[in-house]
């Protein structure tokens, strides 16, 4: 049957319904009779087989259409409608119409059920966007009035301006996701804390205070104060090169009223309601009251009334240095995380009229990693005892993620995806590092049937975009020959087959092929377009090359590509050209990429 078999099979069906005097949905009909073709390459309504009907109905149409519970009677209809034209036109025989509409029945509730989880899945999504553009906007969610008001306002902007808010929304809510972490035990936290510096300086401060009067500002007394810095071990300042930090005592203790450990009111300071909670017992009590002290601490929050100074200053930003050791994947060397902090501090105070201040910052800062280093959320990472590379504790990794979290940010941990379905699992993987990412996928196959696990991850390649796709077919390539069924089975689909070609080589299958060279140049397309969505052009042509041929061959591929059949070439032949270290086949990509974009204007080519 010609190509464009859908239409004209939508078209007989319209007239068939009218001879008839059915009610017909022409366009249920319509997307239901192109995923029959585009999606499973079915030459006609006549090869609709049950088996076609359980994967177009449990597979497809939930992967492809948004639909809710309700709609789902009006599809079954439009399915016993098709089976009902088909028998009348003779176009399958009575015994194979019947069939199909016994199919239809079956599976009926069981497409119900799969349609009301993934309308569920998707309005919870949905949920989810919206709350968060309140919450950008300032509205309290427990708000019903203003939530309802906002609402209202949303809907009746134009759709462009919808799209562009939410797409907005998802940029900046992409730009708060960190690496995922690994998380030690909590009792392995809990004892940290309980020997940090930071825990046994609160508590005998508290102590020492017990039931004291204050001044007016409710700080304690010039006396008390010089009485319990003695106490402490705080009345020598701390100094590194020409710096000191005379100011401990005082951070200490308005950390500790902030954090509830000590009360200071109205001239009388007394125990704070926290105060117990960090000598409990209780790993998660413990915990959850000695994390307000390390954010009271870690983010003082100074205003610099009185002027810059150096080490106030540099306590007000050691939050990115907190958050760059966080992030990374080695140690680094504090000349490093100095070095961003005074291009950060040069950036954004001026330093015109403090003569020095960039030495006085290099001193502060070092007083700083030695205090954090004391309590026992920093650490040096070799064993000698100058210029090693810092790292986050076990506790540090903690402890900021927990802030991280706090501040809106989206903080993965390793191992939590272990029983994830597998669209969720190749989505976690995109923020993933080489050796987390490894561990991770180890994690949710041990707990995979691979017959299932190859199944849902081919689904994934089916439905996702190119690096959805390249990361399925990663995992897939980590099961064994005993799937190798289901990838068979999956050849037929244009997206899937040259992966699942690749795959059934790898594993010696005899029904597996060599590429053929289109289908070679559409996964290379493919797999750049896949690093462009989370990579800058530069890094992802760079890596793309590791595994691609040199010279003149490599300039003669780059000429083929813009003949290739997907939505990304032209993406990726600029990328190519803006950054292929080769100058002939840079240019040759250039050129290749307006042709790519005359072809696909004129073509109005997809995939």
């Amino acid at each position: 049957m010609a190509d464009n078999w859908v239409e004209t099979t939508v078209g007989d069906l319209r007239r068939w319904a009218d001879e008839h005097g059915k009610a017909l949905d022409e366009p249920g009909a319509r997307i239901l009779l192109d995923l029959a073709q585009k999606e499973m390459g079915l030459p006609g309504p006549d090869a609709l087989t049950p088996e076609h009907l359980r994967e177009l109905l449990l597979k497809v149409f939930p992967e492809s259409v948004v639909a809710g519970r309700e709609d789902v009677p009006t599809i079954l209809d439009v399915l016993r409608r098709i089976a009902a034209y088909l028998r009348d036109t003779k176009a399958v025989t009575p015994d194979a119409a019947a069939g199909l509409e016994a199919e239809i029945d079956r599976i009926g509730p069981e497409f119900e059920e799969l349609v009301a989880s993934v309308d569920t899945e998707e309005r919870q999504a949905a949920a989810e966007v919206i709350g968060g553009l309140m919450q950008a906007d300032g509205v309290s969610l427990d708000d019903q009035e203003a939530v309802e008001a906002w609402i209202s306002d949303f809907e009746a902007l134009p759709d462009h301006e919808r799209y562009a808010r939410t797409e907005g929304y998802l940029r900046q809510v992409e730009e708060l996701v960190v690496p995922p972490v690994h998380l030690a035990p909590q009792a392995e936290l809990a004892d940290a804390v309980r020997r940090s510096r930071l825990t046994r300086l609160t508590l005998a401060l508290a102590d020492w205070t017990g039931e004291r009067d204050l001044t007016e500002h409710d700080t304690l007394t010039e006396a008390d104060a010089e009485a319990a810095g003695a106490v402490l071990g705080l009345d020598t300042p701390r100094r590194h090169g020409q710096m000191e930090d005379s100011g401990e005592l005082e951070r200490f203790w308005w950390a500790a009223v902030e954090a509830e450990m000590i009360t200071a009111d109205d001239g009388t300071a007394g125990p704070g309601p926290a105060l117990d909670g960090l000598r409990s017992t209780d790993d998660t009590t413990l915990l959850g009251a000695w994390l307000p002290l390390f954010d009271a601490l870690a983010v003082p929050g100074h205003d610099y009334a009185d002027g810059l100074d150096a080490v106030e200053l540099v306590q007000n930003e050691m939050t990115g240095v907190l958050i760059h050791l966080y992030e990374q994947e080695e140690p680094t060397e504090p000349a490093t995380l100095l070095g961003a902090l005074l291009d950060h501090v040069e950036e954004a105070y001026d330093l015109s009229d403090a003569d020095g201040m960039p030495a006085l910052v290099s001193d502060a800062f070092h007083l700083e990693l030695a205090t954090l280093e004391e309590w026992g959320v920093v650490q040096k990472s070799g064993a000698e005892e100058s210029g090693e590379g810092r790292e986050l504790t076990p506790l540090g990794v903690w402890a900021v993620r927990e802030l991280l979290i706090a501040d809106g940010f989206t903080a993965p941990v390793v191992g939590e995806l272990a029983g994830a379905r597998a669209s969720e699992l190749i989505a976690g993987l995109t923020w993933y590092r080489p050796e987390a990412a490894d561990e991770e996928i180890d994690g949710w196959l041990a707990g995979q049937d691979p017959k299932d696990a190859a199944a849902d991850l081919l689904d994934v390649m089916r439905t996702g975009g190119p690096g959805a796709r390249n990361l399925a077919a990663a995992v897939l390539h980590r099961i064994g020959p005993e799937a190798a069924g289901v990838v068979r089975a999956a050849q037929e689909h244009p997206l899937v087959s040259p992966y699942a070609a690749l795959w059934l080589n790898a594993t010696g299958d005899p029904s597996g092929r060599e590429l053929a060279r289109e289908e070679y140049l559409w996964v290379f397309v493919d797999t750049v377009a896949g690093m462009l969505e989370t990579a800058e052009p530069e890094e992802a042509v760079e890596a793309a090359l590791l595994d691609t041929p040199p010279g003149t061959e490599m300039e003669q591929m780059v000429d083929e590509l813009w003949r290739t059949d997907h939505p990304g070439v032209a993406d990726v032949l600029e990328a190519l050209g803006a950054h292929h270290p080769d100058r002939a086949t840079a240019k040759a990509a250039r050129t290749a990429a307006y042709k790519a974009r005359s072809a696909n204007q004129g073509a109005g080519r997809s995939v």
